[in-house]
């Protein structure tokens, strides 16, 4: 089972290079982020056309979770990340697919540091933690996939100096993202490639695509009996430089049956 995350930098504006890398890429699963779409503008008929059942998660303009499963209708299990009944941002769908449990997340990115929009990252990293918690110990195969804004390590970006002041990288969001991976979840992308430079994002300024100027901040965390079954993971880098492309890059992983 191919299981991959993608950030597509709003959906209507992407929908031909989403439609093409579900054509040419065919994943079983796939988790959308940043859809700026609202539920009702979801372009479902586009999606089923291209062999695709969804469950999504919409905010107008904004944010936007989404879902998509070949040949089959994934079975939304959770809507939002529990521990706030107040947070209306759209960041957080889980579902199952054939007895495997995947979420989409698309975390807060946190910016400017400090201020209330990094306090928010922080306490939503908090409630995802806990949440991650209740689903290792349902003990089955998980998949947390998604743009998760936060650059793990230094080995993780092309200049750590000129990210050191981004949300992305301050010390608070890196140790949050150490807890929830020492749950007990695996890296993909790391599992299969320890070393070297391993891009899933280049900003649309100053030619970083060009200049290869990317980090890391798209990620697939597997739960253990998910990642007993891993195969191979990578990033399908080519679709950055199309045109009208995302600023992301998709992630993806192999699951053994």
């Amino acid at each position: 089972m191919r299981i991959a995350t993608y950030n597509v930098n709003g959906i209507k504006a992407r929908l031909p290079r989403l439609l093409e890398w579900l054509e040419e890429q065919r994943p079983d699963i796939a988790c959308l982020q940043e859809l700026k779409s609202s539920d009702d503008t979801f372009p479902e008929a586009e999606i089923r056309a291209a062999g695709y059942g969804a469950v999504w998660h919409g905010q107008k303009g904004f944010n936007g979770v989404a879902v998509l499963a070949r040949g089959r209708d994934p079975v939304e299990r959770q809507r939002g990340l529990p521990g706030d009944p107040d947070d209306s941002h759209s960041r957080y769908l889980e579902a199952e697919v054939d007895g495997l449990v995947v979420a989409s997340i698309y975390l807060p990115n946190g910016n400017p540091v400090p201020g209330p929009k990094f306090d928010y990252k922080l306490a939503w990293m908090d409630r995802l933690i806990a949440h991650a918690r209740t689903l290792l110990a349902e003990e089955v195969p998980v998949v947390l996939a998604g743009d998760y804004n936060v650059i793990p390590t230094d080995a993780d970006v092309y200049s750590p100096a000129a990210m050191a002041d981004d949300a992305l990288m301050q010390p608070q969001s890196r140790a949050a993202l150490r807890r929830l991976v020492h749950q007990g979840w695996t890296d993909a992308l790391r599992a299969r490639h320890p070393v070297g430079p391993l891009w899933t994002f280049w900003d649309y300024q100053a030619g970083a695509w060009a200049r290869d100027a990317g980090f890391r901040i798209d990620h697939l965390l597997l739960s253990p009996q998910a990642a007993d079954r891993l195969a191979d993971a990578g990033v399908d880098r080519a679709y950055r430089g199309r045109e009208k492309a995302s600023d992301h890059a998709p992630v993806w992983a192999v699951i053994a049956d």
